[in-house]
């Protein structure tokens, strides 16, 4: 496993997600994925099936799905929204 600081990259769609969601959601969301940079895998962290390196992190009712790149250190945000929605 690497290690050093990961790049957190947000894919379009998660930025249109996380954009839309109240203020207060956004801060905590925001706040989770910065803190991928140093842990990619966090406790609580799901791998997803069916997907290498592809994982999932609550955030209240909200999840947020994630690709992990060891080799070259980025988290590769995938999407981001309300437990009921984000797997669709």
């Amino acid at each position: 496993m690497a290690s050093g600081r990961y790049e957190i990259r947000l894919a379009r769609r998660a930025l249109r997600s996380l954009s839309g969601l109240q203020q207060r959601d956004q801060q905590r969301v925001a706040s989770v994925i910065d803190l991928l940079a140093d842990n990619p895998r966090p406790p609580g962290c799901i791998a997803l099936q069916g997907e290498t390196g592809v994982y999932r992190v609550r955030v209240g009712d909200y999840r947020i799905v994630y690709e992990v790149m060891d080799q070259i250190l980025i988290v590769q945000v995938v999407r981001i929204g309300h437990r009921r929605d984000v797997y669709r």
